[in-house]
């Protein structure tokens, strides 16, 4: 469901790179995309309208339509035999819906779980590095600031940003709102904080989202969310205060055993983390590794595909993990 858009797309791309075991694969989007056709495995499939019966008699359903839409669906899959992978945000928070990141908390993909979510993407590229942290030496506060590619705002927003860009760069005056040469410091919508003052949506998914992965509900959790002008693949700036007190080398051991972590750490030998790089890879690039004066506090920085492993290839990974009764696919 949703064939047609930016996540949707990229589902239909892994689906056959990966040779996930398809019979029959149809494809569903609104009344928009009604004559449209997604190409798959070297062939053609009609883009067919959301129907709520025809799209429950499934095996594996895929949701990247939105939340509304989702929430619209849910109750049509009680009782059928699809396993569903839900990429909106509908039900991250709802406790009877697994969150999932494979690499981390994979076991609440149980046989009996039929409907999972699939997390945001800042936060799945979040959680990717701080597991392994945590489980080798104990998290206590952890401080964040992304640097989020535009197409994770979708491929509207993709297509205005180099259109500003080209204006920009032929003279004209584009608006001071404008992404071209320019950062946002504002992702979703505005919320007041308790303590005073405001954050955005984003930041508080990533707030809600990481604890319940990383199951520390607790977690002091400081995020600021930023919208900069790459094409695809964030960035992340981390800060870690944690229990222990590790050598530098211990943490660059624990990181380069983690799952869907490739460590990139040799600043005078030109190796770090970039969204270039990591665009197109299947996990994060870690990288830039130091201790702040205080021994605990470690940062570092990371990249990762917001709309590979962000989002379409941690559902498919999801979907695996479950056909084949457990481990991370």
């Amino acid at each position: 469901m949703g064939a047609t858009g930016i996540v949707g797309s990229e589902i239909l791309k892994i689906l056959e790179e990966r040779r996930f075991p398809v019979k029959a694969l149809r494809a569903f989007a609104s009344e928009r995309s009604v004559g449209k056709s997604v190409s798959f495995a070297g062939r053609s499939v009609a883009v067919e309208v959301a129907d709520p019966e025809a799209i429950r008699d499934h095996d594996v359903v895929f949701l990247s339509a939105g939340a509304t839409l989702s929430r619209e669906l849910r109750a049509s899959f009680e009782g059928s035999r699809a396993r569903v992978y839900d990429n909106t945000s509908a039900f991250r928070l709802e406790p009877s819906v697994p969150l999932v990141v494979p690499e981390v908390n994979g076991q609440e993909l149980t046989a009996d779980c039929r409907y999972a979510s699939v997390p945001n993407c800042t936060t799945i590229l979040l959680t990717l590095a701080l597991h392994p942290l945590h489980q080798a030496f104990g998290l206590r506060r952890v401080v964040v600031s992304t640097y989020q590619a535009i197409s994770g705002a979708g491929a509207q927003a993709l297509e205005d940003l180099l259109q500003d860009t080209r204006a920009h760069l032929e003279g004209a005056d584009v608006a001071p709102s404008s992404l071209a040469f320019n950062l946002i410091p504002r992702i979703g919508p505005t919320l007041e904080k308790p303590g005073g003052g405001w954050q955005t949506g984003e930041e508080d998914k990533v707030v809600a989202e990481a604890r319940r992965i990383l199951g520390v509900a607790d977690l002091p959790l400081a995020v600021t969310c930023v919208r900069v002008p790459v094409l695809r693949a964030h960035s992340e700036s981390v800060m870690v205060e944690m229990e222990a007190r590790p050598s530098l080398e211990e943490v660059r051991s624990v990181l380069r055993g983690a799952p869907g972590v490739e460590l990139r750490d040799d600043l005078e030998g030109g190796i770090y983390p970039t969204p270039r790089q990591a665009s197109g890879i299947d996990g994060i690039h870690v990288g830039r590794l130091r201790f702040e004066p205080e021994p605990s506090a470690l940062s570092f920085f990371l990249s990762g595909d917001q709309l590979r492993k962000g989002a379409a290839l941690n559902a498919i990974q999801m979907a695996e993990q479950q056909r084949q009764g457990g481990g991370v696919a």
